[in-house]
Formats: structure tokens, sequence, C-alpha cells
């Protein structure tokens, strides 16, 4: 069974891109795999552990940039690698062997490369992120002139994220076919099941992006493979990852 999954787009061939899954790490009982997330209550020292597996196994040209991610929309440029921890929810760079990575466990992961594979960016886009423009923001930081595609990493899935009214108005009051995206739930008044990727692909669309490519991998229904915080409550954390070569 295949311990990541890579994105299926036709990026440049210097663009390197994955996200993890729970295999292949050492953390045990409800972190179970590889965790990423130093803030979940695991023991630093196996998480660590785990960030250096992953990145010796993938060959990363140097340790990834990790972000302190606040559910807001702010997106970073980096011109150095860090061993700093950052507060943002997306990294972008134009440099090579910069690692930009997001960790997620529901939320959804967006990378972003150019066509000239001379810039690429990583973001970590929950509702309030996407609701908020995270990723209108991320697209920004291009060139104009760059024509840029997205891939959608692995997130919770369109039949087990149930959201509120708050929820659909955020986005619906934007942009009324945002509606495409949810679907009412019968028999509960204000409830909804939304379609993250569907809300993604709207706002990248409307930022210019036509080239979006999705995974269509379900965090929360595969329970094996992938952590889900909406499933699980107290678990572990994936992280999609993109540098330029």
């Amino acid at each position: 069974m295949d311990n990541i999954v890579l994105p299926n787009w036709p990026a440049p061939t210097n663009v390197k891109a994955f996200s993890s899954t729970r295999f292949g790490g050492v953390s045990t009982g409800v972190y179970q795999g590889l965790n990423l997330g130093m803030h979940v209550g695991d023991d630093r020292n196996i998480v660590q552990r785990n960030r250096d597996l992953l990145r010796q196994q993938h060959l990363m040209p140097t340790s990834p940039v990790w972000l302190n991610q606040t559910h807001s929309a702010d997106v970073i440029e980096l011109s150095k690698p860090t061993h700093h921890v950052l507060d943002a929810d997306g990294a972008t760079t134009r440099h090579n062997k910069i690692v930009c990575c997001v960790m997620t466990a529901d939320c959804l992961p967006v990378l972003l490369t150019n066509t000239e594979g001379s810039q690429v960016a990583a973001v970590h886009a929950g509702w309030r992120g996407l609701a908020n423009g995270i990723l209108e923001n991320a697209v920004r930081q291009f060139d104009k002139s760059s024509q840029v595609m997205a891939w959608l990493g692995p997130a919770i899935g369109p039949t087990a994220f149930e959201v509120g009214e708050d929820v659909y108005q955020a986005f619906v009051q934007h942009d009324v076919h945002a509606k495409d995206a949810f679907t009412p739930r019968v028999k509960q008044s204000g409830k909804w099941l939304a379609d993250m990727s569907i809300l993604a692909t709207q706002r990248l669309n409307q930022a210019g992006v036509e080239q979006v490519f999705v995974s269509q991998r379900c965090t929360y229904s595969e329970d094996d493979i992938f952590y889900s915080y909406r499933r699980d409550g107290v678990t572990g954390r994936q992280a999609s990852f993109i540098w330029l070569e």
C-alpha cells in the first residue's frame, strides 16, 4: 500500500510534491503511524523521529518549513530554510530546495505551481481560510503572467463534512454559485453536507487558476490511511509538501 499520495497533475519535472499518510512512522496509540503534528499531544521526540524519517525516505533537500496554522488567510513568502515555526496558513517560495508544507487532518491541503516551475506554494484551507480568501491570497503572490495550476490533496469528503447555516452563508453570500457545493441534510434543518473541492475549485477559477486537479481522497472515510480530526478527535496529522528541486 502506498505510504504517500502523489499529485495527479502535469507539473514541471523540477517540482516535487506529495501528501503523507499514516504509514511508516513510529507513533503509537491514537497517533498510530506517521504523526507529523507537534501540537496534538504526541511525544515530541517521536514526532521529530517521524519527521526525520519522512525527510530521509523522500529525499527532501532541507527540513520542511513548518507553520503554526490558525485558520487564517495569511500566506508568507519563504526566501530561505528555517527551523523556526512561522505563523501562517500558507507558504510560497521562488527558491530551490525550500520545502513548503501544511499539516491537515480533514482540512484541505492545496498545492500550487506555475507552469514554468519557478514558484510553488502550499496552503492549509479549512472552511474559514477558504471563505476568507486564502487561496486568492496565495495565487496573488505568483507573477501575473504566470499560468498557475493547483492540486487539492486528501481532505474530508463531501459525504462526511456536515456544516451549519453559518458555513453555508459564509460562502453563498460571497458567491451565489457556492450553493452547488452544499447538499441540505434531509430531516435536519440548517445542516448541510459541504464539498470542499467544489468550493476550492470555484475560488481558484475566479482567481484565474483554470487547471485544478483533485485527489478524490477522503481523510474521514479512509480511516486506516489518514488521520481525521472530525472522526477521532484526538489524533495525529498528515502533511502535504512541495518544493523546487
